[in-house]
């Protein structure tokens, strides 16, 4: 049973480094999608790590945008063209952490092969707040002056956007755990369907909901649980997720959920404490990632 865990990043090469150290495992290799707006060298520590490999074909990810589901694409075409055999693709940002053990992490998904773990709401129905997203034009992912200017005028003028292709819109959150005949599905229909690619570029957050709208609407539409296997906490209600913190750990332990986010090294008590929990002391992860900085013999 073998995981690619594909890491959306754009800062933070330090906790990129402690998550990868803390999910190391010889069956799991490590796909890195680096925003092309930032220095990639910063991450340079990486390259002497085990099984990690860096996403070639980098793209400008902007917060909300269509970028953000082709960068995530350029990984599933690295990893599915990559010759290794994986069953499951985990979708990661480097302010993600495991709640379990690598091991615990492994048995459970070794027993649920077949099994997309997905938030996987109907927007029409349980998501409504999401309905604007796609049924209004956003110009958010095109950097030019006037932008939104244009596109109020553009949602006066025009009807409602229809989702193509007979989807349904499904979503909630944009981090996953998906087998990787999903995942090689979701290249070949958008292949096939660039009409859909096109609709997406004019959506808001299409991260949310693309790849779950696209899978519901599959022949692996059964095999897909609403069950992200992540705690998020939302409570502040604002536009992202509080930032864990030790006062944060018994929740976290009943979650039941493999993953948490989001977490920052600016309070690495919670980190520290969940390795302990895992048994992984905290320390090991500086170490390899210290071991990692030395040149190879």
């Amino acid at each position: 049973m073998r995981i690619a865990h594909l890491l959306m990043v754009h800062a933070f090469p330090e906790q990129t480094e402690r998550l990868v150290a803390r999910l190391a495992h010889p069956n799991a290799d490590f796909y890195i999608h680096v925003d092309a707006k930032s220095d990639i060298e910063k991450f340079a520590r990486l390259r002497d790590m085990e099984n990690v490999f860096f996403v070639s074909k980098r793209v400008k990810v902007w917060w909300a945008a269509w970028s953000q589901v082709e960068a995530t694409l350029n990984g599933f075409r690295e990893i599915a063209s990559s010759g290794r055999e994986y069953d499951f693709v985990n979708f990661l940002t480097a302010q993600d952490y495991p709640l379990k053990s690598i091991e615990e992490i492994h048995l459970f998904l070794a027993g649920n092969k077949g099994t997309a773990f997905m938030h996987a709401l109907p927007v029409e129905t349980e998501w409504q707040e999401a309905l604007p997203r796609f049924t209004r034009y956003h110009l958010i992912e095109f950097q030019f002056r006037y932008r939104y200017k244009i596109q109020r005028f553009l949602n006066r003028i025009l009807p409602a956007r229809r989702l193509p292709a007979g989807l349904v819109p499904m979503g909630r959150s944009a981090y996953f755990t998906i087998p990787l005949e999903h995942v090689k599905y979701v290249l070949e229909y958008m292949d096939r369907h660039p009409s859909v690619r096109r609709f997406f570029l004019f959506t808001w957050g299409p991260d949310e909901f693309i790849f779950q709208t696209i899978l519901c609407s599959s022949p692996f539409g059964k095999q897909v649980v609403n069950d992200n296997l992540r705690y998020i906490d939302w409570s502040g209600g604002g536009a992202n997720p509080k930032v864990l913190s030790l006062e944060d750990a018994p929740v976290l332990m009943k979650s039941g959920k493999l993953f948490a986010r989001k977490f920052s090294m600016n309070n690495p008590d919670i980190l520290d404490w969940l390795d302990k929990e895992a048994g992984y002391e905290a320390s090991e992860s500086r170490v390899n990632a210290d071991a990692a900085s030395q040149p190879r013999a």
